[in-house]
């Protein structure tokens, strides 16, 4: 079926108002009720009786793409920077040195490299004064060493590794703007080589041993750090992603057991090369190491003193980020993604429940509970907007086939191979699952499905909320849990868009589905975030090149939808080579935060100085109408 065709409205649409998308999110949303036992019908068809393009919600005009070195907003909007790569935490701090001379000691103590996801805590009683803990995920050689190659001394290894990890700084609003705080006691560096606890089921385990910590209990550092969670009880999650690529071996011949592959262990490292200057990082030497990263790290942004802790109960795997939710009867639920072709979608569901008036004692909730992995049925193949049904399986030792006959010793090596569990229970292998976020109006949960260009080969078949082979653009895949209840182990699921180019293939799957146009389109959708008015907000991590499949869609961006009617329109477009990643908002709503990670990553950008022959800096940017009002709306 052609676009246009897509697109046509039936006499019965004309009549009842809804465009095509409105039509058929009616019958997904009423499908769902029917599976969810009718508790979803009255809201589903008011929200369906509002026809895309006539959003309540979305107060701005959609902008253009762009491909120019700036921030570029909508009329009546403006940006500043609220803090860069390199700036110093304390009045007394060394400045960031643009030549790259600048040593690992001063790193330590600099806001760090490639920010990402990040969240913002309010000091109680104080509406003008709060903290950010916000994650620095990598960093550009290029620009931090003056030869501009990979690390060539222990001490290169070591500013690397102080690059990385999490910043908390303080921030107070100042004149009706928001600033950074220099001095505050509460600004704080938690890198690579800081130390952290290791606690839950896998805490002391042979596999987690190593020459410098026999007990298995106390790692050196978080590292390569993507997106991240916010508690109830007022702590930071931040979660290790890419962890694998940090480690090498200097036994070229090495043969890995099929853990270790599975998680993508290689001798040659993926262009870090750690290994060959710290032994931390080399796996013929240590190859437990490996074991004690890609978890989640809790972390108490208003304690300095306090030491972070990686919580192995929400299992190991290449962590995108860590949602919360509550269950009807007050446990906690951690959705998560694993952001690799083909891995899974998992959640957590604490042992133990919330208690809200005592946040000290939920700190060692998350060391208890069971974890699950997502399956999704076939689907009912609508080529536009397909839905479904599915269910979690439980990950837990003795259970669904998760026992020794597997390979299983014990419910610690389920947590640590989680990935090889998942495939035992035979979970849906999904096109690189990033972001999870949890609307605040109804409970629906988003993940963002960014790409997979494996999809289709063996193993990885298409269908399901994973509809295209070779997917280049990505889809956001939604899910409604029965009873709208967090706790429960059903929900049927939709796709509440799939990218694509329709200006490059109208016609076509590539064309994406009947809310993109070529006025909003965009590719590999990766962060995504709520208001409290229940807009979404997506944020891109693709291929700028702006040719080719790509054609048209300029730099990476930020776009925000109407979860009801499907309107999605673009709000701001980033500088040259960055991915637009990391949201968070003021408590007013005033304030969008937002973080330019890598920008000029190869090359061609100076953001956000502008300076001559200036250096680009990863940033976090404070986004406000010129007016006053709420972002967004």
């Amino acid at each position: 079926m052609s676009l246009l065709e897509e697109n046509q409205s039936t006499d019965l649409e004309k009549m009842v108002g809804l465009s095509r998308r409105g039509f058929i999110s009616a019958g997904a949303l009423c499908g769902a009720a029917m599976f969810l036992g009718g508790n979803l019908l009255s809201r589903s068809v008011l929200a369906a009786s509002v026809s895309a393009g006539t959003s309540k919600l979305l107060g701005f005009e959609s902008i253009p793409a762009a491909t120019s070195d700036a921030i570029t907003l909508p009329a009546g909007y403006k940006s500043s920077v609220l803090i860069s790569w390199g700036q110093p935490l304390q009045n007394n701090g060394p400045a960031f040195d643009p030549t790259g001379n600048g040593t690992a000691e001063q790193q330590e103590v600099q806001f760090g490299d490639n920010n990402d996801g990040m969240s913002l805590f309010e000091f109680p009683d104080e509406k003008d004064r709060a903290l950010m803990a916000i994650n620095n995920e990598y960093t550009n050689y290029r620009y931090l060493y003056p030869h501009g190659g990979m690390p060539q001394s222990a001490e290169e290894v070591r500013k690397a590794l102080a690059c990385e990890g999490v910043t908390v700084i303080e921030v107070q609003r100042k004149n009706g703007h928001w600033q950074f705080v220099q001095g505050s006691r509460y600004n704080r560096r938690i890198h690579g080589n800081a130390p952290i606890s290791l606690s839950g089921p896998a805490a002391g385990h042979e596999l987690l041993k190593t020459s410098t910590d026999p007990h298995g209990k106390n790692v050196l550092g978080t590292f390569q750090n993507c997106a991240n969670g916010k508690t109830p009880w007022g702590t930071y999650l931040t979660c290790e992603e890419n962890f694998t690529d940090c480690f090498g071996s200097s036994n070229a011949e090495q043969k890995f057991d099929a853990a270790q592959k599975r998680y993508g262990a290689v001798a040659t490292s993926k262009e870090i090369n750690w290994h060959q200057h710290d032994e931390r990082f080399d796996l013929a030497k240590n190859p437990n190491e490996l074991n004690r990263h890609g978890w989640v790290v809790e972390i108490d942004p208003f304690d300095p003193q306090s030491t972070p802790v990686k919580r192995t109960a929400l299992g190991r795997f290449k962590h995108e980020n860590a949602a919360l939710a509550e269950t009807h009867d007050g446990h906690a639920v951690v959705y998560m993604g694993d952001d690799e072709r083909g891995e899974f979608i998992y959640k957590f569901v604490s042992r133990d429940k919330i208690n809200h008036k005592n946040p000290k004692a939920n700190r060692d909730l998350l060391d208890h509970g069971t974890l699950y992995v997502a399956r999704f049925d076939a689907g009912d193949g609508n080529a536009d907007h397909p839905k479904g049904q599915g269910e979690w399986v439980e990950l837990t030792h003795g259970k669904n086939g998760l026992d020794a006959s597997s390979g299983f010793a014990d419910q610690a090596e389920v947590l640590i191979h989680a990935r090889l569990a998942a495939s035992v229970v035979k979970a849906t292998r999904m096109d690189r699952p990033e972001w999870i976020v949890v609307s605040p109006k109804d409970g629906q949960v988003y993940c963002t499905l960014t790409n997979n260009a494996k999809r289709g080969e063996e193993g990885q078949p298409v269908g399901g909320p994973n509809p295209r082979e070779k997917n280049v653009y990505g889809q956001i895949l939604r899910w409604r849990t029965d009873r709208d209840d967090h706790a429960s182990k059903s929900f049927a699921w939709d796709l509440f868009v799939v990218a694509g180019n329709p200006g490059v293939h109208a016609g076509t799957s590539k064309g994406g589905s009947s809310n993109i146009t070529p006025q909003n389109m965009f590719n590999s959708p990766d962060g995504l975030g709520f208001d409290k008015a229940g807009r979404l907000w997506i944020l891109t991590d693709g291929d700028s090149s702006n040719a080719g499949d790509f054609a048209g869609m300029g730099n990476n961006q930020m776009l925000c939808a109407d979860p009801e009617t499907g309107e999605i329109r673009r709000f701001m477009v980033g500088p040259v080579g960055c991915e637009v990643t990391g949201i968070s908002f003021s408590p007013d709503q005033k304030t969008l935060f937002v973080g330019i990670q890598h920008p000029g990553e190869n090359g061609g950008s100076t953001f956000p100085e502008h300076l001559p022959n200036g250096k680009p800096r990863s940033s976090v940017m404070a986004i406000s109408r010129e007016d006053g009002g709420v972002v967004g709306a």
